[in-house]
C-alpha cells in the first residue's frame, strides 16, 4: 500500500514538472514565422525587401536586455522593423523593459511604431514612452504617413494610432490615399480589415489578438479582444479584396497569464514584385 502511494506521488511530481516545463517553453520560446508577399505594385527595387514585425511585447523580457529576442531579429537581417502596439502593459507599465528592446532594435534596422490599446489606456506613461522612442530614433506614426525609399523610388508607409481606431473612417480619410501607389499600413487591431480594404491599403500589419491566447488543433484561437470566442483574425495572412493583412500572435501576455499551443512570435515578411 505504501509502495502504491509512493508511486502515485512520484507520478504526480513528474506530471507537475512536465506541465511547468510545457508552460514555460510555450511562453518563452520564440518562433519565427516567415511570410512572402507579392504585388505588382511593389517597385522592382524592393524585391527581397524584408520587414520584421513585432507586436504586443507587454513588457515581457526575453533574456538579459532582451538578448534572445534581439538575436532572433538580427539573424533575419531586416530592412526595417515595424512595431504594432502594446510595447507596455497597462498593469505593468515598466517603460525600461520596453526600451531595452527598442535600444537594441534601432541598432539592427530603422524602427517604425504605432500605439496599441495599452498605451492608449495609460496616457501618462505613454507620453513618457513616446519621448523615449523619439530620442532613440524610432519613427512614430501617430495617424501619419512616411515614405520608405530605395534607389530613388519609394512606397508609402502609414500608421494609425490606437486612439484613431475609435473613429477609423475620420482618421483614414485624412490620408488621401493614392491607390495607384503601393500602400502599407501599421495598425494594432486586425478585426478592422474591411475598413482597411475600403481605403485601398495593399498590406496591413496588425497584432492585438494574441493568437487567440489558447490555440486548438484544427480550430485555431479560442478568444481575442474585440472578436470574442473563436475569432477569425488571430494570426497569419488574411485577404479581403486587394488588401492583405498580416497578424502577429505577439510576444507577451496581458490579462491572461499563459499562452497554450501559442508560442511568442516574430513575423518576417519579404516583399516581391508579382
Amino acid at each position: 500500500m505504501k509502495f502504491l502511494k509512493s508511486k502515485k506521488f512520484i507520478v504526480l511530481i513528474i506530471s507537475v514538472a512536465l506541465l511547468v516545463i510545457f508552460f514555460y517553453y510555450g511562453n518563452n520560446s520564440i518562433v519565427t514565422t516567415s511570410i512572402t508577399y507579392a504585388n505588382a505594385k511593389i517597385p522592382a527595387e524592393f524585391g527581397g525587401f524584408k520587414i520584421v514585425h513585432i507586436s504586443d511585447l507587454h513588457n515581457k523580457r526575453f533574456g538579459d536586455g532582451q538578448s534572445r529576442l534581439l538575436e532572433i531579429i538580427e539573424e533575419q537581417n531586416p530592412d526595417i522593423i515595424v512595431v504594432t502596439g502594446d510595447l507596455i502593459d497597462c498593469k505593468h507599465t515598466d517603460i525600461d523593459i520596453a526600451m531595452e528592446f527598442i535600444t537594441g532594435a534601432v541598432n539592427i534596422a530603422p524602427v517604425y511604431y504605432v500605439s496599441g490599446n495599452h498605451e492608449y489606456n495609460t496616457p501618462e506613461q505613454y507620453s513618457i514612452l513616446k519621448e523615449k522612442l523619439s530620442l532613440a530614433g524610432v519613427t512614430l506614426l501617430e495617424n501619419e504617413k512616411t515614405e520608405i525609399s530605395r534607389n530613388s523610388v519609394s512606397f508609402n508607409l502609414y500608421g494609425i494610432a490606437d486612439h484613431g481606431i475609435y473613429d477609423p473612417d475620420s482618421t483614414l480619410e485624412q490620408f488621401d490615399i493614392d491607390k495607384e501607389e503601393f500602400n502599407v499600413l501599421l495598425s494594432h487591431r486586425p478585426e478592422l480589415i474591411e475598413t482597411y480594404a475600403n481605403y485601398g491599403f495593399d498590406i496591413v500589419f496588425t497584432g492585438h489578438a494574441h493568437g487567440g491566447q489558447i490555440r486548438l488543433p484544427f480550430i485555431g484561437g479560442v478568444i481575442a479582444p474585440n472578436q470574442g470566442f473563436f475569432p477569425k483574425y488571430t494570426e497569419g495572412m488574411h485577404t479581403m479584396g486587394d488588401t492583405s493583412e498580416i497578424i502577429s500572435r505577439g510576444l507577451g501576455n496581458s490579462i491572461a497569464p499563459l499562452r497554450i499551443f501559442n508560442r511568442p512570435e516574430v513575423v518576417v515578411c519579404t516583399f516581391y514584385t508579382a
